[in-house]
C-alpha cells in the first residue's frame, strides 16, 4: 500500500463480521491487513464461523476480544451489542454466506451479528462467499438486490475454482481486493458526505448496466442469440465502480468474471432482462443499455426438440417482438420527471451516424454509443472497440468520435461522458 492509502484508512473503526463459510480462513488475513492500514478492528463471529476458524486467532490479530454470542451475560450487562453497533464506522461481513444474506434481507436479528446490523447506522459492506449454484439461485439474487436497495455495498463475489470442486462465481474476494475496495469508497460515517472528488466523480451515484446477449428459446435445446461477448458492458461496470459508483450489472449468458465491487444479476431472455432493468432503473441515476438484446422471440416455445420432417427442406418460425428495454426506461424516466439518465448502444454495419441519431431521437435517449461491428478487430468478441458518442444535455447537443482503443479505456471515456451529461442536466 502507498502512504496515501494508509492515511485514508487511519482511524476507521471496522466491525468485521465472519459467518460460516470455508472462506473464513481469509478473514484472518483481512483483519491483519486492516490493522496494518491503521484501522481499529473488532470481530464478531457467528456460531457456525467458529467451526472454520477460532476466535483466539482473530483475537490475536485484532488485539480485541472476539464477540460470539448475543446472550453473553458479562458483555450484555452494559448493553454490549448496542455499544458495538454505535462504535462501528463500517460493518464489514466477510465471508457473507447465502444463509446470512437471506437473514439480513429479511431484517432478522436472531444472533449477535444480525442484531448489530439492525441496530447500527454504520456503512454496511459484505463480501459474498458460497457455491456457484447457490450464488446463481434466484432466491440469492433477490436477496442480493434487496440488500443493495437497503444500502449494503456488495463486494464480489469473484469467479474461479471453489472448495467444493465447482468452477464459477461465488468465491470471496481476496483480502487485498476487499481492502482496496474500502479505500476507493471511504466511509461517509467517517469522512462525512463530501461531494465527489476528482478520483471518484461517481461517488454516491447508482449506475445500472445491461451487458451480453440474450437467449430466446425455440425448444429445450435450441435458442436465438447473437455474438455479444459482454466485454464492453463488463468494462463499463468496472469503470463505473472504479469511479466510485454503486454498480448493478444485469448480464446475459457470458463467460466473464464479475468486476470487483459490482452487484450482478444473471438473466437469459429479453423479458427477464427487461424485468430486472425496470426494477433497478427505478432507483438509479444512470441506466446504460449495453446488452445486445434479441429483437424477437418465438411466439411459442416447443415443448420437445423440433425434429426434421422428411421431405421438407424449410422450417417456418413465427417470431414476435421483444420489449424495448432502453425505450421503456426512457419513457418511465419522462413520466417520473427526469431520472435516470438513459444511455443506449447501437451496433451497426452501415450508416453509423444516421442510425445512431435516429435511435437517439426515436427512443428519447440522453446519450448513445454507436459502433460499427463490421470493422475487423472491433466490436463483438474483440478486446478493442471504437465508438461515436452522441448526446443531449443541459448544454444542448454534442458528439465525439472515440478512436480504436481497449474496451477498458473506451468504457471509462463513456462513463465520464455520461457523468458530464448528468451534471449538466437541469434539476427537476
Amino acid at each position: 500500500m502507498t502512504t496515501q492509502t494508509v492515511n485514508r484508512l487511519v482511524g476507521r473503526r471496522i466491525l468485521l463480521g465472519i459467518s460460516a463459510g470455508i472462506a473464513a480462513y481469509k478473514s484472518a488475513q483481512l483483519a491483519r491487513l486492516l490493522k496494518q492500514a491503521g484501522c481499529e478492528v473488532r470481530v464478531v463471529m457467528t456460531e457456525g464461523a467458529q467451526a472454520f476458524i477460532t476466535p483466539l486467532t482473530l483475537q490475536a490479530l485484532s488485539g480485541e476480544p472476539v464477540r460470539t454470542s448475543l446472550l453473553d451475560p458479562e458483555a450484555e450487562a452494559g448493553m454490549g451489542h448496542i455499544e458495538l453497533a454505535r462504535w462501528a464506522d463500517v460493518i464489514l461481513i466477510a465471508p457473507a454466506t447465502a444463509d446470512l444474506m437471506a437473514r439480513l434481507a429479511q431484517g432478522m436479528a436472531d444472533d449477535l451479528l444480525t442484531t448489530l446490523c439492525l441496530a447500527s447506522e454504520a456503512e454496511k459492506v459484505l463480501a459474498p462467499a458460497m457455491n456457484q449454484a447457490m450464488w446463481r439461485h434466484a432466491a440469492t439474487r433477490r436477496n442480493a438486490e434487496r440488500l443493495a436497495q437497503d444500502g449494503w455495498r456488495l463486494l464480489g463475489p469473484a469467479s474461479g475454482d471453489q472448495a467444493c470442486g465447482d468452477v464459477g462465481p461465488g468465491r470471496m474476494l481476496e483480502p487485498e481486493a476487499i481492502v482496496a475496495a474500502l479505500i476507493q469508497a471511504p466511509s461517509a460515517a467517517v469522512h462525512g458526505q463530501a461531494p465527489p472528488s476528482a478520483d471518484a466523480p461517481a461517488r454516491g451515484l447508482h449506475v445500472v448496466i445491461t451487458a451480453g446477449p440474450t437467449r430466446e428459446p425455440l425448444d429445450p435445446v435450441r435458442y436465438l442469440s447473437n455474438h455479444s461477448s459482454g466485454k464492453m458492458g463488463f468494462a463499463l461496470a468496472a469503470a463505473a465502480a472504479e469511479l466510485g459508483a454503486r454498480v448493478s450489472l444485469i448480464s446475459g449468458p457470458v463467460n466473464l468474471p464479475t468486476p470487483e465491487g459490482v452487484e450482478r444479476t444473471d438473466v437469459e431472455t429479453a423479458r427477464q432482462m427487461h424485468a430486472a432493468s425496470q426494477r433497478l432503473a427505478a432507483e438509479c441515476d444512470i441506466f446504460i443499455g449495453c446488452a445486445a438484446v434479441a429483437d424477437y422471440r418465438a411466439e411459442a416455445v416447443a415443448e420437445h426438440k423440433i425434429k426434421k420432417t422428411e421431405g421438407e427442406d424449410a422450417l417456418t418460425l413465427k417470431l414476435i417482438k421483444n420489449p424495448d428495454i432502453v425505450a421503456d426506461i426512457a419513457k418511465a424516466r419522462d413520466a417520473a420527471g427526469g431520472r435516470p439518465l438513459v444511455v443506449g448502444f447501437a451496433a451497426e454495419t452501415r450508416d453509423l451516424e444516421a442510425y445512431a441519431r435516429d435511435k437517439l431521437e426515436r427512443k428519447r435517449l440522453d446519450m448513445i454509443v454507436a459502433n460499427d461491428v463490421s470493422s475487423a478487430g472491433l466490436g463483438f468478441g474483440a478486446d478493442d472497440n471504437a465508438a461515436l458518442l452522441l448526446w443531449r444535455d443541459g448544454d444542448g447537443e454534442g458528439g465525439a468520435n472515440l478512436p480504436p482503443q481497449p474496451k477498458t479505456e473506451l468504457a471509462r471515456a463513456v462513463i465520464e461522458r455520461a457523468l458530464g451529461c448528468l451534471a449538466s442536466r437541469p434539476v427537476h
